[in-house]
């Protein structure tokens, strides 16, 4: 069984990993992970321990994962500072679905599901993808403000900042109010141009012109780097 939108042979490569500590539960993963042929099993783990070692150093477009593990709780891989993959939790207990969608999950599986649930799941992953493929080239956004939609040119962003219930747009030549969570700008604005860097704040990287001490400075401004942001932060620049 494939969606008919799965069957074209154009379908990217998705690089995947498996954690899970059930026999069974495993087995049967893998099995329909070898029934998509776009889906590239890279490794399996029966701990969050390993699978975070490995993911610190390989890059995996999605994580099929077991939100109760052993020593370390599945729940931590999906940490932002942890991960950049996309998620699809699989798991006995129903209660965990609130928790999982809490963390930006892609999808929630409850065992045992059958190979459509699994297909389904998946194709949401694929969609993501490849949304994020036609947002790299993306050149501008419009911006909600009160009375209107607003053009802003991504290469005149100098930085975003939290202001209560509004997010403001600093550009080279003015600033726009926006109620547009700082969510919705981050689904909109390739991670690559503008990061964000703390809870309050995302960054041109084009823009900054000094870093120290987990002090960002464009222009005027000195912006914090979060613990919670930093390793997206320093993979994004390339530190």
């Amino acid at each position: 069984y494939l969606p008919r939108e799965i069957n074209a042979a154009s379908v990217m490569e998705i690089p995947c990993i498996i954690v899970e500590d059930e026999p069974l539960a495993l087995e049967r993963t893998m099995n329909y992970v070898q029934k998509l042929p776009f889906l590239h099993l890279k490794a399996s783990f029966d701990n969050a321990v390993d699978a975070l070692v490995f993911l610190q150093s390989n890059q995996i477009d999605l994580i099929f994962l077991d939100i109760i593990l052993g020593e370390l709780s599945g729940s931590r891989l999906l940490e932002p500072s942890t991960i950049y993959s996309q998620v699809i939790i699989t798991t006995a207990y129903p209660d965990y679905a609130i928790k999982g969608f809490d963390l930006s999950v892609t999808d929630y599986l409850l065992k045992p599901f059958p190979f459509e649930r699994f297909v389904q799941a998946v194709d949401k992953v694929r969609n993501n993808l490849e949304k994020t493929e036609v947002l790299s080239d993306k050149k501008f956004i419009f911006v909600k403000t009160e009375y209107r939609l607003e053009k802003v040119m991504l290469d005149e962003i100098l930085y975003i900042e939290g202001m209560r219930d509004y997010r403001c747009i600093y550009t080279l030549s003015k600033r726009i109010m926006t109620l547009q969570t700082f969510g919705d700008l981050e689904r909109e604005i390739p991670s690559h141009l503008i990061c964000r860097v703390h809870k309050s704040y995302m960054v041109a990287i084009d823009k900054i012109e000094s870093i120290e001490k987990e002090v960002i400075k464009i222009g005027e401004k000195y912006v914090p780097v979060s613990e919670t942001y930093k390793k997206g932060f320093w993979k994004v620049i390339g530190g």
